[in-house]
């Protein structure tokens, strides 16, 4: 019984300490920039580079943050972390043995890329999920949105819209067009064999779908999206 009781407040106290410090690490990213992500590390120990310049929201065009609401998640605005039509949607077609797409939000793509590692496990998900929850609770829309526009990977070693404007584009992501915008936003299900510079058929062809749906995505004013 002491032995149970002895595992019980060990568990309870990890429990506790887990919680104070993804908390804290929620709380903490709301104010400050991430100076480094679990999936820059990695890619780091696989030998690619590390290309990234944090910007702030203003700095980035707004072509390509309704591009990215457009492509990953068009009800960005509306939801508490999680669309659940998308998923409905995903889980009716897999049952119906359709192509089954992606029902992430950008919440939860942000969780993932600042706080934890690739893969699909259960694990993996499940914290995805708390996190997703914790950014929503601290932060706003726009922060949110500003966070994962500065720590997704665009290609191999380079993170972040700054970076990405950069590479492929030779200029800063406030200078970003239209079409360049809709082009990068296509590419991140996969950046490490899509490039947004050197497009193939099929990601030109998704761009002018993105650019199209552009139009019913949330407006950015002076620095601010205008989330209704």
């Amino acid at each position: 019984m002491r032995l149970r009781s002895r595992i019980r407040r060990i568990l309870f106290a990890a429990l506790l300490g887990f919680v104070g410090i993804s908390t804290f690490l929620v709380a903490l990213y709301a104010v400050v920039p991430p100076p480094i992500t679990p999936l820059m590390v990695i890619r780091l120990v696989q030998g690619e580079g590390l290309h990234k310049d944090w910007v702030p929201f203003e700095q980035v065009s707004p072509h390509l943050v309704r591009a990215l609401i457009a492509s990953e998640d068009a009800r960005y605005c509306t939801h508490s972390g999680f669309d659940w039509k998308a998923i409905q949607d995903a889980i009716e077609r897999n049952r119906e043995g359709g192509r089954t797409f992606g029902a992430s939000t950008i919440t939860q793509q942000t969780a993932k890329n600042l706080y934890l590692w690739p893969g699909r496990d259960f694990l993996r998900k499940g914290l995805e999920a708390y996190f997703a929850l914790l950014l929503e609770l601290f932060m706003s829309k726009q922060r949110i949105m500003e966070l994962y526009v500065n720590v997704i990977e665009f290609g191999p070693g380079i993170y972040g819209a700054e970076a990405a404007a950069r590479h492929h584009f030779g200029k800063s992501a406030a200078e970003l067009s239209r079409r360049e915008a809709a082009l990068l936003a296509v590419v991140l299900p996969n950046p490490r064999k899509m490039s947004a510079s050197k497009p193939s058929g099929y990601v030109s062809k998704r761009a002018g779908t993105i650019q199209a749906r552009m139009n019913d995505a949330p407006q950015i004013e002076e620095g601010r999206m205008l989330c209704r």
